[in-house]
């Protein structure tokens, strides 16, 4: 199993073992740019063959990502959705797999309109209620997948319980740590199973390129994992491996900035009039904010905000200048999300009010912009929409 206990994790980042040597001293991976290896001859096929089934600079990020997660292997995909459906083809018909009720609109609907077509039942559960879990488990319950903090409700699960239940009722634990990284969660540490990385986010951190990663806790697994994976083919490319290598380097020193912008501007938020809630793990007000503490080395960089009105939130995402307006999150500009018609909008509407996801919800990915910056941006666009108020 590899391991990061030799070194702290931010040095970690930068000398993780990648397992590809012999690149004539070259401090990074090169981009091995190939699809066809030569073979010594028909009965000796050596490391690699085909690039679907392994290239040494997608194994270098493999291998990397399994180190900082404390697995035993870890696999690239062509994007994050693209490792959540792989990790789903491990499951049959009859199957039944638990879900945060509180989830990524896509991830809901991949397992809805998809991999119900494959007779998969998914059942959506409140999981921060670990009582709650464990009442609707069945014979045909197989996995509990587990978003932690949650989409876009920043909602904590207490991943070491739930782990727990699973392995008494012999389940599988998947995580999906997109939002804390394996700076901020190890779930694997805490009992999980599984772990999956919308990598187009924190882990690039630039927006400029899409990827997923999986990370599983043993061999067994591993071998089921890299069948679907050659299988299937939704691999990551050469350059895109490379891209992503490059910016996990800078991991933490973007996340520690982020976080800290990211508590101060959710505290200002609160203060606002015309902000009715604050989502935010982070706040000593968040019910979840003990356990997150316990369980992570920090509390991430999105925050979440509902508010007064439909109209403002429309004001608000018009107005603003620093944060770009868009579905993605974790990189290094700001990046402004209306759930219920971008990240959330595959989710049927009633399906959506009924979670909470209205038109006054906004989501917002703190990048490395200055606090004092953002806070007069947000405060400009508030201002201007109650002077337009007056005006009426």
């Amino acid at each position: 199993m590899h391991t990061t206990n030799k070194h702290s994790f931010g040095t970690s980042l930068i000398h993780a073992k990648t397992g590809i040597d012999g690149h004539f001293g070259a401090v990074n991976v090169p981009i091995y740019q190939v699809s066809t290896f030569n073979l010594e001859d028909e009965t000796n096929g050596g490391r690699y063959d085909y690039s679907r089934s392994g290239n040494p600079t997608r194994e270098a990020l493999e291998n990397t990502i399994a180190q900082l997660e404390n697995g035993a292997a870890g696999f690239a995909f062509s994007s994050g959705m693209a490792a959540v459906s792989s990790v789903l083809c491990l499951f049959e018909a009859g199957d039944e797999i638990i879900v945060s009720n509180d989830i990524y609109g896509g991830t809901y609907r991949v397992l809805t309109r998809l991999f119900s077509k494959f007779g998969i039942k998914t059942t959506f559960v409140n999981m921060t209620n670990v009582d709650e879990v464990e009442e609707v488990i069945s014979s045909q319950t197989k996995a509990i997948y587990i978003e932690s903090p949650s989409n876009p409700f920043l909602q904590v699960t207490d991943i070491k319980s739930v782990a727990a239940l699973a392995k008494r009722y012999d389940l599988l634990t998947i995580v999906d740590n997109t939002f804390m990284t394996p700076y901020l969660q190890q779930p694997i540490n805490l009992g999980a199973n599984i772990v999956i990385h919308s990598a187009t986010k924190y882990i690039s951190g630039h927006s400029d390129v899409i990827g997923g990663l999986v990370v599983v806790s043993d061999e067994k697994l591993a071998d089921e994992v890299k069948f679907v994976q050659n299988a299937f083919g939704a691999i990551l490319g050469p350059q895109d491996c490379f891209l992503f290598l490059r910016g996990i380097k800078t991991l933490k020193v973007r996340l520690d900035q982020q976080q800290q912008t990211a508590l101060e501007l959710a505290k200002w938020f609160e203060e606002q009039h015309d902000v009715e809630a604050v989502y935010y793990p982070g706040l000593k007000t968040h019910p979840d904010y003990e356990l997150i503490t316990e369980q992570a080395n920090g509390y991430g960089a999105i925050i979440s905000f509902k508010l007064n009105n439909d109209e403002l939130a429309q004001h608000i995402l018009k107005n603003v200048r620093l944060s770009s307006i868009g579905v993605s999150l974790g990189a290094v500009e700001s990046i402004l999300t209306h759930p219920a018609t971008m990240s959330h909008a595959s989710i049927p509407k009633e399906v959506r009010d009924e979670k909470g996801i209205t038109e006054s919800l906004l989501r917002l990915s703190v990048g490395l912009e200055e606090y004092e910056d953002l806070k007069e941006d947000f405060n400009n666009a508030l201002i201007s929409f109650q002077e337009k108020a007056v005006t009426k």
